[in-house]
């Protein structure tokens, strides 16, 4: 929980000044160094406080008194805000005033997921195999994804664990009931003077809960090899394919050893794809009967290219996978070496495949998906598209532990508050004491290619041209050119900020602050922003592709365009900026139905168990 992240937090920073106590004690003799000790152990003293006051308040919230008001309450309780007794930040503050744990003096208490979620009058028993899981080990959206839906189906009665690598980089601060359970060994294979040998791995099981979830961590005999070290998810110096193939066998040996039947067996993207190969074509027949093999193709970027040598890891020869009617990348016959995909493995050898939104499944398999959409199209029937649905106990304005103040779809006036708040503290100009209308358009994403790059771009001078405001969070690949915009073009604008990097916590203020949450992606699985974004009373913007197309309709509870240049993009977000300015009563219904839609994991986990029950 965030709880308990705070808390590990807090333990590092104890560390840190108990480290500053005894340098300072032992001194040096100079004086300067002295100073900057003393300076930095203050710093961490506040830092301190700060966190356990944050944790002192969570705690409140979650007392059996308050768990139970709300259970009762119908609805979230509306605080009294004195708003003008609220500081508003500064760009020149000492500190950014998202980096600063607010504290508010009451919180809204709401329902969490799990009260009040009825529980199913039957009980599966599901095992998730995934490379990531929010927030242990969390690069993009799968590991928000596996989280949320584990968590729905947890709250729903059914027995739910999820088996992760052990990275070397995972904080056990996040880990309840932390414990070793045993060790195994897992087959692995090599080459021995030339012949193909069989030789095993240590591996050590242990347990734990996270948010609430089961949970396996798998770590290998780090005597023996570096797979899983290092200090990010993906940045460790080993083979990423070898670690991956290592880790699907050593999932499926731990539910063969440990005695594990489970109903489902459910996997993700191409790092554990070959779970389902390995199952079918061993496991299955080995005793472990009962699992039936669930895939989920988040993103179709990476495919899992493997030479057969390399499956040879596994323990089983990859030879045996090397047919166009199994595995075979048909891109690459005829090549030498011929190559294994992982993913397109999963998608014949799984009993079922999904992704993560409708309208993706079906651009997927008819000529969007790359060469597997031949294959995608051949296993149609198994193929369904089910929509992501968002964490809404994080993401809600009424109760967020990121802002100093809530507001809900019956008290808009806190996000009016917060507009005025990021507005000073980003150093924008206050439309409102100008007597203006001018709408805040928000862009919050990864600045890469699949983002539309060259559109964010654009739609920064077009707002402001339109008579409006823009505010980019955001990192990746163009990096440098939103840079060079944000310290030259852009440089101390009135009505433009541009900050190239990531905040969880910036991101909640920008949430909560935006008119319009711009989404020009070129090809979009899900996408998770304009969720979140209509939660907390944004009007999307978005190119209509993917899970863009299954959420926002035009003119409906956005405002969508079809093409990849900057005039289509001009269309619709033209029209938003017009529709602010000049129907305010219009706009305020829509941000009030947008915030009122249900994109919780609810109806997501539903088709999620209806698949699972249909096996």
């Amino acid at each position: 929980s965030s709880s308990s992240s705070a808390r590990s937090f807090v333990r590092h920073l104890g560390l840190g000044r108990r480290w500053v106590s005894c340098g300072a004690s032992e001194g040096s003799g100079e004086e300067a160094e002295l100073r900057q000790l003393i300076e930095e152990n203050t710093k961490l003293k506040e830092r301190i406080a700060e966190l356990e006051a944050f944790i002192g308040r969570e705690e409140l919230l979650l007392t059996p008194e308050a768990s139970e008001a709300a259970s009762e309450a119908p609805e979230v309780t509306e605080e009294v805000v004195d708003y003008d007794s609220i500081d508003l930040p500064s760009p020149a503050d000492a500190k950014p005033f998202w980096e600063s744990i607010p504290i508010r003096t009451q919180s809204g208490t709401g329902r969490s997921e799990a009260q009040g979620t009825k529980v199913d009058g039957f009980q599966l028993e599901v095992v998730h195999l995934t490379a990531e899981m929010a927030p242990l080990a969390k690069v993009g959206g799968l590991g928000d994804v596996v989280t949320g839906l584990a968590r729905s189906c947890t709250a729903r009665g059914h027995n739910v664990e999820i088996i992760l690598p052990f990275y070397e980089c995972i904080d056990e601060g996040l880990l309840d009931d932390f414990k070793f359970e045993f060790e195994y060994d897992v087959p692995r294979g090599y080459e021995w003077d030339g012949q193909f040998q069989v030789g095993s791995l240590k591996t050590q099981v242990y347990t734990a809960t996270c948010e609430g979830i089961k949970m396996v961590l798998l770590r290998p005999d780090w005597s023996e090899c570096n797979i899983f070290k290092g200090g990010r998810v993906y940045a460790g110096s080993y083979n990423e394919t070898e670690a991956y193939l290592y880790f699907c066998r050593a999932g499926l040996e731990f539910l063969k050893v440990s005695g594990r039947q489970p109903d489902i067996v459910h996997l993700h993207e191409w790092q554990t794809s070959a779970a389902a190969m390995l199952y079918w074509e061993k496991y299955n027949k080995e005793g472990l009967h009962k699992p039936r093999i669930v895939l989920t193709i988040h993103n179709m970027d990476n495919t899992g290219e493997c030479r057969a040598e390399e499956f040879g890891v596994t323990g089983m020869s990859g030879d045996m996978f090397n047919t166009v009617e199994k595995a075979l990348d048909e891109r690459t016959i005829g090549h030498n070496p011929e190559r294994l995909s992982l993913l397109k493995g999963g998608v014949v050898y799984s009993n079922v495949v999904t992704t993560v939104s409708p309208t993706y499944a079906i651009e997927t398999s008819t000529g969007q998906g790359g060469w597997l959409s031949g294959t995608l199209a051949e296993y149609q029937s198994k193929y369904h598209g089910i929509l992501n649905g968002i964490d809404d106990v994080m993401w809600d304005p009424a109760r967020d532990l990121y802002l100093p103040v809530p507001f809900s779809t019956s008290n808009l006036k806190g996000k009016y508050f917060l507009q005025k708040y990021v507005r000073s503290g980003l150093g924008l100009a206050d439309p409102v004491q100008r007597g203006e209308r001018k709408p805040l358009v928000v862009c919050i994403t990864r600045l890469v290619p699949q983002k539309g790059i060259h559109l964010i771009r654009h739609s920064i001078s077009k707002t402001v041209e339109q008579g409006g405001q823009f505010v980019l969070l955001g990192s990746g690949h163009a990096d440098g050119d939103f840079r060079h915009l944000a310290e030259h073009d852009f440089k101390d604008h009135p009505d433009v900020k541009l900050i190239v990097g990531y905040s969880e916590a910036l991101s909640h203020f920008l949430f909560a602050a935006a008119d319009v949450v711009l989404v020009p992606s070129i090809f979009e699985p899900c996408g998770l922003t304009q969720m979140v974004g209509m939660r907390y009373g944004a009007v999307p913007v978005v190119r209509r592709t993917g899970g863009l197309a299954d959420t926002v309709k035009d003119e409906e509870n956005g405002f969508t365009f079809d093409g990849t240049d900057e005039g289509s993009l001009d269309g619709a977000l033209c029209r938003a900026i017009e529709c602010y300015k000049t129907r305010a009563s219009v706009w305020e219904d829509l941000v009030v139905s947008n915030m009122k839609t249900d994109f919780s994991w609810t109806q997501s986990a539903q088709r999620y168990l209806d698949l699972y029950l249909s096996l």
